[in-house]
């Protein structure tokens, strides 16, 4: 009876608690030409690897581990080998300054590394099958015939490889090397360069392991018989060495892994299929020239928020489904092929937005700098607006929008919480001057800078600073990045075509002083301020923080979700205007007005300043008030009694020229009701002056 209650009591205490325990997830490394130089625990015997489970025999592996089974950071690790190769003597070193461990393959075949981790809530261990290989060459590479193993000997019979390699014999990857050597080559061109534009060949560590310079060596071929680059060096090469000719390109094997072991078994987890950028870093991060891949680790495409939800089959490949952008492998998948295959749930599974993402490696005859391209049709925002002059923003613009349509989102019911409104970073929506909420169907004039070539990229992509800047592939190029604030550096480059002469965003000045405050000032705190503004206009708690929650309370209040929604918008665009700078104001101005009952009649200027009699006259329980502003003003409406004390204020702040009403409903500036009596309404409109007269009575 005894052990009975127990064992109910420990029921009991342990009734809805969730258990967690570690899961770990074993991450091959990259080690790029960078790195080596930069990384003292790398050196001196380290070499450049991709980061694939396939790797180039007689090379080091490079791993780490993760814990992604909870929130649990690891405490500790085991390494060992399960099993390896016939023959093979690899051990396994830890360098524990970089958190990681490595093993040099000295056997071809697989090893099976396992890991053991330890975290405050258990302990758990998991393998990983690293396969080492040699090089097997491309075949069929500029009309010379395949033999086995080259990877063409096979894959010519199956039409999607031939269709891949259609592609990729006429792209940059595949002839850089042919057309270096040859006419197109600079003086300076050396075996260096090879390293990388060539198959296998070795990068700081000697490895006979068939890569180029390992068969080149066999055949006796040399570069310094040929340099410096001269027209039909590679006409003798192809021609007296034709084996070494499919080793002389960036082919299969540069990113998917050395083929060797594939090639003899038909196994495909004996090649790999890479969507982590990794395998583009290891040639394109080596400083000063090849920075492409340094740039991007300083993006935050690097490094992308995970989702990992899974969403309804109704709403896979849509605007709601968060692994379309938030996965690249996911985001390949949708837009090559309308589908996403898989969803990653965990942070070690997840390919950030890299390379692959954006860029076809196999190239591409249809878009520039191989970009991937959308299907017809879809390159909308959720409004239905087509961004398809966007040209290479396009891409940009398929996850950089809003992902939901005002006109239906703002009026549905239902759930209403901190997470309501558009979807974050809508650049393309602003940009493209779309989505914003109106109000009374007056529409908003939009900017021209949709118009520059490439959209997004125009700017965003402008070359890097020089080299020996602090700001060095830390803004422009493919950092995306337009500011440092370290040195609070602005990278206007791509702005000075139209603008010259401007060297940071506080130089665009804006016309006029839209917020109110008696200066005019940058475009960029002209637009922080009317931000901050509209903030205090819709309920907000604290300084700046708006208070979703009264919005939600009134569902019936259709302007006030709209007013929130243009909020959302211009904050989470993020470029304070510079995005679309007139647009982005007359959107917070209006947005200010109706959130404080103010109504904008129709597009019409007028002449001259007017206060219109209130209508009903006498009233009760509330009147309405037009005005009318020639020119952009600072505009105050109060009402009085009859000693001249205040009463309320009804209007006060900076409004564009127009036609607008609002409305006086009986009470004082605390909401409480005043009594039957004559009151005044005065309006200060710069130097002018109206007042006139109204009845209330109860």
């Amino acid at each position: 009876m005894k052990k009975t209650l127990t064992t109910l009591m420990i029921l009991v205490l342990t009734a809805g608690v969730v258990f967690s325990a570690p899961r770990p997830k074993i991450l091959p490394q990259l080690v790029t030409p960078e790195m080596l130089k930069n990384t003292p625990a790398l050196v001196p015997d380290s070499c450049v690897t991709t980061g694939l489970t396939v790797v180039a025999n007689k090379l080091y592996v490079y791993m780490s581990v993760m814990n992604i089974g909870d929130t649990s950071s690891v405490q500790s690790s085991t390494w060992s080998f399960n099993s390896k190769p016939s023959g093979s003597n690899a051990s396994i070193t830890t360098i524990p300054s970089l958190g990681w461990v490595k093993f040099k393959t000295d056997v071809k075949g697989e090893y099976i590394v396992k890991a053991s981790i330890t975290t405050s809530t258990g302990t758990k261990d998991t393998t990983i099958q690293i396969t080492s290989s040699d090089f097997v060459g491309v075949g069929n590479f500029q009309g010379v015939a395949a033999t086995f193993p080259n990877c063409m000997s096979c894959h010519a019979t199956w039409t999607n490889f031939q269709t891949i390699f259609n592609k990729w014999q006429n792209s940059g990857h595949a002839n850089i090397f042919r057309t270096e050597i040859d006419s197109g080559g600079a003086a300076y061109y050396s075996s260096a360069c090879m390293k990388c534009h060539t198959i296998g060949y070795d990068h700081n560590l000697f490895a006979d392991n068939h890569g180029f310079d390992d068969v080149a060596r066999t055949v006796g071929w040399n570069w310094s018989s040929y340099s410096p680059p001269k027209k039909g060096n590679w006409d003798t090469l192809k021609n007296k060495f034709p084996a070494l000719s499919q080793f002389a390109t960036i082919g299969c094997e540069n990113c998917h892994g050395a083929g060797s072991e594939h090639a003899s078994s038909g196994d495909v987890s004996r090649i790999e299929i890479p969507y982590k950028p990794n395998v583009c870093g290891s040639c394109h991060e080596e400083y000063w020239r090849h920075t492409v891949f340094t740039q991007w680790r300083n993006s935050l495409h690097s490094n992308p928020v995970m989702e990992g939800r899974v969403v309804a089959a109704g709403q896979r490949n849509t605007l709601s489904d968060c692994n379309r952008c938030h996965d690249g492998k996911n985001f390949i998948d949708y837009v090559s092929y309308n589908r996403v295959d898989s969803v990653h749930l965990n942070k070690g599974d997840q390919v950030p937005i890299g390379c692959q993402t954006c860029h076809d490696p196999h190239g591409s005859t249809t878009s520039e700098f191989s970009l991937r391209t959308q299907a017809a049709g879809s390159d909308t925002l959720a409004n239905g607006v087509s961004y398809h002059s966007a040209g290479n923003g396009r891409l940009c613009m398929s996850c950089h929008s809003a992902r939901r349509d005002n006109k239906t989102y703002i009026t549905a019911r239902g759930t209403f919480s901190n997470t309501w409104g558009p979807h974050e970073n809508p650049q393309g929506d602003v940009l493209w001057g779309s989505n914003l909420a109106t109000f009374n169907g007056v529409p908003y004039i939009s900017g021209s800078h949709k118009n520059n070539p490439g959209a997004c990229v125009s700017c965003h992509m402008a070359t890097t600073t020089d080299t020996g800047t602090v700001t060095h592939d830390k803004v422009g190029g493919h950092s995306w990045n337009l500011h440092y604030d370290a040195t609070n550096y602005d990278h206007v480059a791509g702005c000075q075509g139209c603008h010259p002469g401007v060297t940071k965003f506080d130089d665009f000045m804006a016309p006029q002083d839209f917020d109110g405050n008696g200066l005019i000032e940058s475009w960029q705190k002209e637009v922080k301020g009317c931000i901050s503004k509209l903030g205090h206009a819709l309920p907000h708690t604290g300084f700046d923080t708006v208070n979703w929650i009264p919005i939600a309370r009134d569902s019936n209040n259709v302007n006030l979700r709209k007013a929130y929604w243009n909020y959302l918008m211009i904050t989470k665009d993020g470029s304070f205007g510079i995005h679309n700078p007139f647009l982005t104001v007359t959107v917070l101005l209006t947005s200010i007005n109706y959130a404080v009952g103010i109504t904008q009649n129709g597009t019409e200027i007028p002449k001259v300043f007017e206060l219109s009699q209130n209508y009903p006259n006498p009233f009760n329980p509330s009147t309405k008030i037009d005005f009318s502003l020639p020119r952009a003003e600072n505009v105050v409406i109060k009402v009085y009694d009859m000693t001249g004390k205040e009463i309320n204020s009804l209007v006060n702040q900076k409004m564009q020229p127009g036609k607008y009403s609002t409305e006086w409903h009986g009470t004082d500036a605390y909401g409480k009701s005043v009594s039957t009596g004559v009151y005044f309404y005065r309006l200060i409109a710069g130097a002018n002056v109206i007042t006139k007269k109204m009845v209330l009575i109860k």
